[in-house]
């Protein structure tokens, strides 16, 4: 069984920021896609960053202000997040997807406020 584990999160002040991290673990399979989503207060889950194979994506509200990035055995995804703005306030999940099946970590939560 697939496990994610997140790391990274806590408050920030406006203009900060922070670095996720997630470890996947019971696998010996390279994941198709993996990445983190994000949901807001009363809002549905989105998509921040993530990547589909080798290619990455990002949501545009996050462009040039996240960057994502992996290690190369494929085990774990980072979210650094800079020039962090209060609309970033929110729990961030982890996501790996090894063909049909699709992963979510506990969820970590990010507040920026000042």
């Amino acid at each position: 069984q697939v496990q994610l584990e997140e790391s990274g999160g806590g408050l920030v002040q406006p203009g900060g920021s922070l670095r996720l991290s997630c470890v996947a673990s019971g696998t010996v399979f390279a994941p198709n896609a993996m990445g983190w989503y994000r949901q807001a207060p009363g809002k549905e889950r989105e998509l921040a960053a993530r990547y589909v194979g080798a290619i990455i994506e990002y949501a545009d509200s996050v462009k040039g202000r996240f960057s994502i990035s992996r290690d190369n055995a494929l085990k774990t995804v980072y979210l650094q997040m800079n020039d962090l703005k209060p609309d970033d306030t929110g729990v961030y999940y982890c996501n790996f997807l090894y063909g049909p099946s699709k992963y979510w970590g506990q969820g970590i939560q990010v507040t920026v406020s000042s």
